[in-house]
């Protein structure tokens, strides 16, 4: 999530801190996916990892950037985040 926030950073600022920040929060996202890969099949890890960034990201657009807080995309971020945890919970 750090990571896409500073894309978004990048594209309004264009500065050095925001390219290094947001190389070190991409390289912290893989290094965290590979770790749960130590524990969780591959498909299952990745899954988690991509549905907490999407919502993670979309949060952060609400609460930082001013985006569209209707209750439907409230309701499709939770589903994103049970489907994860239900792929936890069978794995």
């Amino acid at each position: 999530m750090f990571g896409v926030a500073m894309i978004n950073k990048l594209h309004k600022d264009r500065n050095w801190q925001s390219l290094v920040l947001l190389i070190l929060g991409f390289g912290l996202s893989f290094i965290f996916l590979a770790y749960a890969m130590e524990t969780l099949p591959m498909g299952t890890a990745y899954a988690i990892w991509t549905g907490i960034g999407a919502s993670g990201g979309a949060i952060l657009g609400m609460v930082f950037y001013g985006e569209s807080k209707d209750w439907k995309r409230l309701i499709f971020i939770g589903m994103v985040l049970g489907a994860a945890i239900g792929l936890k919970l069978v794995s």
